[in-house]
């Protein structure tokens, strides 16, 4: 089984309430969304957890936009254009919209597949046979998505070694847009490598090699306890498994209903990244206009 990196007690860095000034109001809404998906972030993991992760982070996302969209933060932006932070902030959006690609990649390869060996099952010309090929082809096809995922979150890791930069002057509202920033890619990439994880299932890997997010930035953590939750990807993984060893026809209807509950599942997760994905789009388009005008 696929695990995170990161332990069920850990916690995240509590967030300051005691600001200098008052901050602007989109600044409190987006510190308010970040503390509701770090406390959701902190809980063990399912797929219908997951839909209400996703929708937050789309409601989070929305709520950047309108920041960014602000004259305040186009301010200090254009202000910064030659700050290291401010390139990595690019950079970020850039890694969120891959990330976000792998999985909706991922997801959609399932699907297919799923559907491919489900209009076998329902045919069952070739008897039990002929299934079990159908069965053994989307195995094959999860080893090949769980290759995918592996690799891009590696890929991840590496693009995340070097530790973020901090604005070169100590300005108030800077350094609170600055962290705000950070802390925005940071949950955000916790959330889908959490789905990443949740999307491939079991598999003999060491959690070392997934040791990610747990070294972004700010050191914010995340829980994932997925062997205590129901997981449809390896529900299905499992009992298809079982099928091929033992192959029992009277499995076939059983099996159908899993694939049909989890081609459910899948089509809930891609409509949530799809969304997720135009909003990445949106805000960086916004910052690349503000900084070529």
């Amino acid at each position: 089984m696929v695990t995170t990196p990161f332990s069920p007690k850990s916690s995240h860095q509590p967030r300051s309430k005691s600001l200098p000034c008052r901050p602007h109001p989109l600044i409190v809404q987006c510190n308010q969304h970040l503390g509701s998906l770090e406390a959701s972030d902190a809980t063990s993991s399912s797929s219908s957890l997951f839909h209400h992760k996703l929708s937050g982070l789309q409601t989070l996302h929305d709520c950047v936009e309108k920041l960014v969209l602000l004259p305040l933060t186009q301010k200090v932006l254009i202000q910064e254009h030659q700050e290291k932070w401010v390139d990595e902030l690019l950079d970020g959006s850039l890694r969120l919209l891959d990330v976000c690609t792998v999985a909706k990649d991922a997801l959609l390869h399932t699907k297919e597949c799923a559907r491919e060996l489900q209009s076998i099952m329902r045919r069952k010309r070739g008897g039990e046979m002929e299934v079990t090929a159908e069965v053994r082809k989307f195995l094959a096809s999860r080893k090949v998505v769980k290759k995918a995922i592996l690799k891009a979150l590696e890929n991840l890791k590496a693009t995340m070694k070097k530790g973020k930069s901090s604005p070169s002057n100590q300005d108030h509202q800077t350094a609170i847009l600055v962290s705000l920033f950070k802390d925005v890619e940071v949950i955000t990439l916790s959330i889908l490598e959490s789905l990443l994880n949740f999307i491939s299932g079991p598999v003999q890997s060491k959690p070392s090699n997934w040791s990610l997010v747990s070294k972004l930035m700010r050191n914010k953590k995340v829980t994932c306890t997925q062997e205590s939750d129901q997981n449809e990807f390896a529900d299905v993984d499992a009992a298809l498994q079982s099928f091929v060893l033992h192959m029992k026809s009277d499995n076939i209807n059983h099996l159908q209903n899993q694939l049909e509950n989890l081609e459910l599942v899948i089509q809930d997760f891609v409509e949530g990244l799809e969304t997720l994905f135009k909003r990445f789009i949106k805000i960086r388009v916004s910052l690349l206009n503000i900084l070529n005008h």
